[in-house]
């Protein structure tokens, strides 16, 4: 298991570098590194943007996939995962390509927004 707190956007390359290399330290295969990383990056941007305070991650392996779970260490408002937004929308396109990526593994529980990355076994 790996977590961390992210402060600001200027910090989160440092502490995501150091979770890729977990996961390839791991064997994770390399699709499931980029979509986890990709998840990963949106979800505490997201935190970053719209909640005040820091993003929480917090990341482990089990038997089918990669689970990574982030929450603003103040949560505000309602989460919930957009429809397919217009191309030019200013907003909702972060969850709504984690949702893709994932195949709908997103589960919102108070203000935790879990995702599971599936990954093959090397």
């Amino acid at each position: 298991m790996i977590d961390f707190v992210v402060y600001g956007i200027d910090e989160m390359n440092g502490e995501l570098n150091r979770f890729v290399d977990y996961l390839h330290t791991a064997d994770v295969d390399d699709d499931a590194v980029f979509y986890s990383r990709l998840v990963s990056c949106e979800l505490i941007t997201n935190v970053l943007r719209h909640c005040s305070g820091a993003a929480q991650f917090c990341a482990e392996l089990t038997e089918g996939g990669v689970k990574i779970t982030v929450c603003a260490s103040a949560p505000s408002g309602r989460i919930a995962i957009p429809a397919l937004p217009d191309v030019l929308a200013e907003s909702g396109r972060g969850l709504y390509i984690v949702n893709e990526v994932s195949g709908g593994n997103v589960f919102i529980n108070g203000g935790n927004v879990t995702v599971v990355i599936k990954r093959e076994v090397k």
